[in-house]
């Protein structure tokens, strides 16, 4: 049988990884692709999450037994490792990973479940144009106004609420040419367009797990939102650097810098219109998510529980042209990724259940519900549960299970772990043909 090759085995990134001999960045580099911690990768492959951070911060590696080992879990091939090793030739990186004994009854299920866990997100050449971009802006595709811009930026939001990932990447780089084109005019509202246009693309490359480049245009967006000196502008980018330096495992960074920037946004605005109130929830909420990530239960608790006081006086629909647009029910959904992160499985489980998706009112939060709902029913031991609640995710917002890595990743553990569970085999039928689709 022809195993597909997976394009991120012959990538620029891992050529040079290799070519530099850093089997520690590759390491590093292959689990931010899979969307995982390094707790998440120590907890696959028998170690420490410190043991994972010194083998990526050693660069060479004197136990080549463990390195082996954390390559198991993360399904590099033997290939790529022998090539970093500087033991086999370096060609030997374009090879696809190598088939698995398998029960006969999974196994074509299994093949596909694989591609769609462990592939591209999105479309290669698609993610290969934004990064062109970024390294060189293309010139923008006729006149470029503010209105225009924002209209564009518009648009570009839609395409992300509504989980059309692929679609929106192809506009991105159009999008950002066009803002550069606007900002230089240095008007503030110009700079705070770009800051956005950025924000968005963060939020975009965070959701598929391509950390690298979200960490650029995370810091692009600070910096122009600097320039706009708006305070809505700094939270909002501050925000976004703060979710892709947690997602690097740098949570105490992380932590500190949304919090900071919180306070910051509270004492300069008084918080006086709905949008600072919202973006200040907003704030307290990534931060309770950070804490939680991060081991700190108390302080985790704590901002949660300031988070949704602060969300009281909001709406309970979204305001037209308010960003962000947070609600109350949103809260509670970040409540239920804190106990997630804290490890407890059944308050997080209580706490979506009451919940429902008519609470939310993009099909990216309404698949959201389903997703977090799902990771506590995994991390509970529960697989028919989680497989239905990914179904419903599914169905409501198919991006948010094909696309995010660590979703990705559970479907995967699902298919090898209880192929024969009620939903397993339906939910992997449903990520394989939406993935043909893209």
């Amino acid at each position: 049988m022809e195993i597909a090759l997976d394009p991120l085995w012959d990538s620029g990134r891992i050529r040079a990884l290799i070519n530099s001999g850093d089997a520690g960045g590759l390491i590093r580099f292959v689990r931010q692709e899979r969307g995982w911690r390094q707790t998440d990768l120590g907890r696959r492959a028998g170690y420490s999450a410190s043991a994972i951070s010194r083998l990526e911060n050693a660069g060479s590696v004197a136990d080549v037994h463990v390195l082996k080992s954390i390559a198991a879990a993360l399904e590099i091939p033997v290939g790529v490792i022998g090539a970093v090793l500087g033991v086999t030739e370096r060609s030997a990186a374009r090879v696809a990973p190598a088939p698995r004994k398998e029960p006969a009854e999974e196994d074509p299920m299994h093949r596909r479940t694989l591609l769609a866990a462990f592939g591209l997100a999105v479309p290669s050449h698609l993610l290969l144009k934004v990064d062109d971009a970024l390294a060189s802006m293309p010139a923008p595709a006729g006149d470029v106004t503010l209105s225009t811009g924002a209209s564009q930026l518009a648009r570009a939001r839609t395409l992300f609420d509504g989980g059309h990932h692929a679609n929106l990447l192809t506009l991105l780089p159009q999008l950002l040419a066009g803002a550069h084109t606007v900002a230089e005019s240095r008007m503030p509202e110009a700079y705070t367009h770009l800051a956005g246009c950025y924000g968005l693309a963060t939020e975009a490359l965070t959701k598929i797990g391509r950390y690298a480049s979200a960490r650029l245009t995370a810091d692009r967006a600070s910096v122009y939102a600097a320039l706009s000196e708006s305070p809505l502008a700094v939270a909002s980018a501050t925000r976004s650097l703060g979710i892709v330096l947690r997602h690097q495992d740098r949570a105490d960074a992380a932590e500190r810098l949304t919090l900071e920037a919180a306070a910051k946004l509270e004492s300069s605005t008084g918080l006086r219109t709905l949008a600072e109130r919202a973006a200040f929830a907003q704030m307290l909420c990534t931060g309770s998510y950070t804490a939680a990530q991060n081991g700190d239960r108390a302080r985790a608790l704590e901002l949660i529980g300031d988070a949704e006081r602060a969300a009281r006086a909001l709406p309970h629909r979204p305001v037209p042209g308010q960003s962000p647009t947070l609600t109350p029910a949103a809260v509670r959904l970040y409540e239920v990724g804190v106990h997630w992160a804290l490890g407890d499985a059944g308050t997080a489980i209580h706490a979506g259940q009451a919940l429902h998706p008519r609470q939310f009112h993009t099909p990216e939060r309404r698949g959201r519900l389903h997703t977090d709902l799902a990771r506590a029913w995994w991390q509970w031991g529960k697989p028919e549960q989680t497989a239905q609640e990914l179904l419903l995710a599914h169905r409501a917002a198919p991006a948010e299970v094909r696309d995010r890595p660590t979703i990705r990743a559970i479907v995967t553990d699902l298919v090898r772990a209880h192929p024969r569970a009620s939903g397993v085999r339906e939910l992997a039928g449903a990520l394989a043909t939406s993935r043909r689709q893209l």
